[in-house]
Order: structure tokens, then sequence, then C-alpha cells
């Protein structure tokens, strides 16, 4: 446990940024899962739409550190070759 004020206060900020962290983490998994669903349903207008909603997420993602910006990137790229493929 911190016992110096500066530790403590330390330990409030990591408390707050985690939280956030934590929210951001799930919002960028929940995008990927809509768009890999609609892809497994087979319905590509909606995975387009989907994608098109994630993508944005995704890269908020990369920006804030949530995931490394090369593997936004490669998300996003291999979502959209999924989809390309779709027939």
């Amino acid at each position: 446990m911190a016992n110096h004020k500066s530790a403590e206060k330390r330990a409030r900020q990591t408390e707050r940024r985690t939280a956030v962290n934590t929210a951001r983490r799930s919002r960028v998994r929940g995008s990927i899962k809509k768009v890999e669903e609609a892809i497994s349903a087979g319905d590509k207008k909606a995975a387009q739409a989907a994608l098109r909603a994630a993508q944005p997420e995704i890269q908020r993602g990369a920006i804030k550190r949530i995931v490394t910006k090369n593997a936004a990137a490669r998300r996003v790229s291999r979502l959209a070759a999924r989809i390309k493929a779709m027939t």
C-alpha cells in the first residue's frame, strides 16, 4: 500500500486510467466481434457496415495505445480481406 502522498495520488491515477483503458479495450473487442459475427452469418452488407463502424474504434484504440498501431492496421486489413472474399 502507498505510504506517501505522491504514491497515493499515483495509485488513484492508475486506478482511473485502468478503468478507462478497460472500457476502451472492450469497445474495440466488441466492434471487432460484431464484424466477425456478420461475416460468419454470411451477410456482406452488414459486415461492411460493421467494419465501417469498427474501423474508427480500432484506430482510436491504436492512438490511445490500447493496441499497437501495426496490430490495429493488421486487424482492419484482415477483416476487410475476409469481407472482400465473401461471395
